[in-house]
């Protein structure tokens, strides 16, 4: 029952808040008897202190802005590319400088042993 209960009390703090009304534990127990959702009666007053002081809907807004998000001026920036006189190493090359990688075979971990 929790979950429902938490689900129907944030649902309740959205509208309220999309509404431009301040999100109280009164309020959203209002909105959840209106909407005929039986609660804990705890649940109204600890989603309301949990919000309060926080701009929701700044919130909302500005999900994909936190920390590791990608830089406003869209993609990140690109390395830089070689130049006509700079040749990229082939593949063949890359190869050598590189250890060769087990596979899960040669460690006994294969699917069919």
């Amino acid at each position: 029952m929790s979950s429902k209960a938490e689900l129907a009390c944030v649902y309740a703090a959205l509208i309220l808040v999309d509404d431009d009304v301040a999100v109280t534990g009164e309020k959203i127990q209002t909105i959840l008897k209106a909407a005929t959702v039986e609660v804990e009666p705890y649940w109204p007053g600890l989603f309301a202190k949990s919000l309060e002081g926080i701009n929701i809907k700044d919130l909302i807004t500005n999900i994909g802005s936190g920390v590791g998000a990608a830089p406003s001026g869209g993609a990140a920036p690109a390395a830089a590319a070689p130049t006509s006189g700079d040749a990229a190493p082939s593949k063949k090359e890359d190869k050598k400088d590189e250890p060769e990688e087990e596979s899960d075979d040669d460690m006994g971990f294969g699917l069919f042993d």
